[in-house]
């Protein structure tokens, strides 16, 4: 008998405070990547009752003017007027921004494998790891994402409460907000949705019941799959009864305080690294990154149905130090022959995945929200959400 059992993650809308700390940190990053490809990034943002704090280490050759551009994200999100609890026009803007420390900056510029033996082509080896940690990347058939439903659907509530704020449908919602979506499998297979949660921040004058009834009407019904919701499926809509104060004014918000909404939800282990802020020298991004590429094409040519990839770098050094592959009982071939595949046909070190993934360009404000996995709802698709290796894959397993 398969087993039985309920699993749950979350995702919060671009207006959550933790959210607007990340898209702050992003869009500083995009701004310098814009005119310094090359430009070292570490950006954290803080944000809090009318105040925005942005910090960190930042090396470039060009110039961004940091309060315009956290200014311009806080007014996109939607917070435009004082009594939504932040205002982009009013809030007042810090920073506190110093250089990369010339000793990492030492390890990232030149790897040890370079400084040591001048092992293999110099443009690629010669970028070392920009910190030392573990990074996971996962992919499943579940979903056309090929990501975990529970947090495929999650997100995809959230980015529906944003389009009904966003195009007029409801105008009583304020931007921040939160899903939550509880599966019950058998196996691993979604058989029933047991809880979906939605709260929403909206103005003072709209009845909890309405807010109620839209939400159903026009936000899960559009997203949660029908055979998915039965009589016994709970619904929960703003439990507390009211939430009229929201986002910064209500709550803080950091950079890098929802890395498992950013990436599977809870479903497999993270590294612990956030990706906001940081440019793709920082392996907590980069590598994060490569590693679901290497998952999502091992899922997609067939040699398994779910993959976890778990790939670990020392600070400086620009050869990974271990390289784990977890197909879960799925795989058609043993996973010690998976990890032969990914070292013949993925390249881990830093500059060959900055290269392979085309990281460096400004596209990372438009992840910081709604996840950095699984993102088909971009116009241009990022560079680890490609499957271009998978049928190379599937012939080499002979699949």
């Amino acid at each position: 008998m398969a087993e039985s059992f309920i699993f749950s993650s979350e995702s919060v809308t671009e207006g959550h405070p933790d959210k607007v700390a990340d898209q702050i940190s992003d869009a500083v990053l995009d701004a310098i990547l814009k005119d310094d490809p090359m430009g070292r990034v570490a950006c954290e943002t803080l944000v809090s009752t009318g105040l925005v704090v942005v910090a960190g280490e930042i090396t470039t050759k060009t110039y961004v003017d940091i309060p315009k551009i956290a200014r311009e994200t806080v007014k996109e999100i939607g917070y435009t007027r004082a009594k939504y609890g932040f205002d982009g026009d009013t809030c007042a803007v810090l920073t506190a921004i110093d250089e990369q420390s010339g000793d990492i900056a030492q390890g990232v510029d030149n790897a040890i494998e370079v400084r040591d033996s001048n092992v293999g082509d110099e443009d690629i080896a010669k970028i070392g790891a920009g910190d030392q940690g573990m990074m996971f990347g996962y992919a499943t058939n579940e979903t056309e994402e090929f990501m975990p439903m529970p947090i495929a659907l999650s997100h995809a509530l959230a980015r529906r409460l944003t389009k009904v704020r966003k195009d007029g449908t409801l105008t009583y919602l304020r931007p921040d907000g939160k899903t939550q979506v509880s599966l019950r499998y058998e196996g691993r297979k979604a058989v029933h949705a047991d809880t979906i949660v939605v709260s929403t921040q909206h103005d003072e004058k709209t009845s909890l019941e309405q807010i109620r009834a839209d939400m159903t009407e026009h936000v899960i019904k559009p997203i949660v799959p029908g055979n998915l919701i039965d009589g016994s499926t709970r619904i929960f809509v703003n439990p507390t009864g009211r939430f009229v104060k929201g986002g910064p004014m209500a709550d803080s918000g950091l950079t890098g305080r929802k890395i498992i909404v950013d990436t599977y939800g809870g479903w497999v282990p993270h590294g612990g690294g956030a990706f906001s802020g940081k440019d793709p020298t920082k392996v907590d991004r980069s590598g994060a990154y490569m590693a679901r590429y290497a998952a999502k094409n091992i899922v997609a040519s067939g040699i398994a149905d779910e993959c976890q990839i778990q790939v670990a770098y020392a600070i400086g050094v620009a050869e990974p130090v271990s390289l784990n592959v977890n197909t879960f009982g799925t795989g058609k071939i043993p996973e010690s022959e998976i990890v032969k595949l990914l070292r013949e046909y993925f390249d881990f070190r830093p500059a060959a995945i900055i290269r392979d993934l085309d990281l460096r360009k400004p596209q990372y404000k438009a992840l910081a929200a709604y996840g950095h996995m699984g993102r088909i709802d971009l116009p241009n698709l990022p560079g680890w959400e490609k499957t271009d290796r998978a049928e190379a894959l599937r012939k080499a397993a002979g699949i």
